[in-house]
């Protein structure tokens, strides 16, 4: 047996368990998507969405990527984006970071790679608008804490000046912008910031 031939073993076994409660479960869930949250979340391994929200197939529309960045000309965040407010109509986005994330460090440490130093350059920029009060903190995974909360705010902030979100806002849509960080040593999801659409309905 090789070594991910376990991977579809346990897929066969979950299909089995689902058709034994719902035999029409896979069936009703191919014949539409009607999620009401699109989460940008990180593509750390431990950050399943379905499984610290403890959801179902089809309440989320996803987009993850290192350290859950939110960046204009990024084509694959933006189609996603287009989609999930112009075409699913989802109520939520939701930008979904977290404590002990590798992106955040990566900028903290000023990594030299070619790939992940451009791409955490956002989280650089962070960093330096808000040296005087990540400095203040003594320790440094205290620091790499605040950083994330940081940046995850800056990422909401993005979002609600970006056309796709402002033009929903203005045709009336009841959009909410989410700011959330999960505490991968504890399993909490918390709140860090929320924009209501009635702030910016106008």
């Amino acid at each position: 047996m090789k070594s991910y031939d376990q991977i579809f073993l346990a897929n066969r076994s979950w299909v089995q368990t689902i058709n034994n409660v719902d035999k029409d479960y896979f069936k009703n869930l191919s014949l539409a998507q009607t999620p009401k949250y699109f989460w940008i979340g990180c593509a750390d391994s431990r950050m399943a969405e379905t499984v610290i929200t403890r959801s179902q197939l089809g309440e989320f529309f996803v987009h993850r990527n290192v350290a859950n960045l939110v960046n204009a000309d990024d084509e694959s965040l933006m189609a996603g984006l287009r989609y999930a407010v112009d075409y699913l109509k989802v109520k939520h986005i939701v930008v979904v970071g977290h404590y002990s994330c590798g992106g955040v460090k990566a900028a903290f440490d000023g990594l030299d790679d070619p790939y992940l130093s451009k791409w955490v350059g956002d989280i650089k920029n962070t960093l330096a608008d808000n040296k005087q009060e990540i400095e203040a903190i003594s320790h440094e995974d205290e620091k790499l804490n605040r950083l994330s909360e940081l940046s995850i705010v800056k990422q909401v902030e993005k979002l609600a000046s970006m056309d796709i979100v402002k033009d929903a806002w203005s045709r009336g849509q009841r959009l909410f912008v989410h700011g959330w960080i999960f505490n991968i040593a504890t399993g909490e999801l918390n709140s860090l910031k929320e924009i209501h659409p009635d702030d910016m309905i106008k």
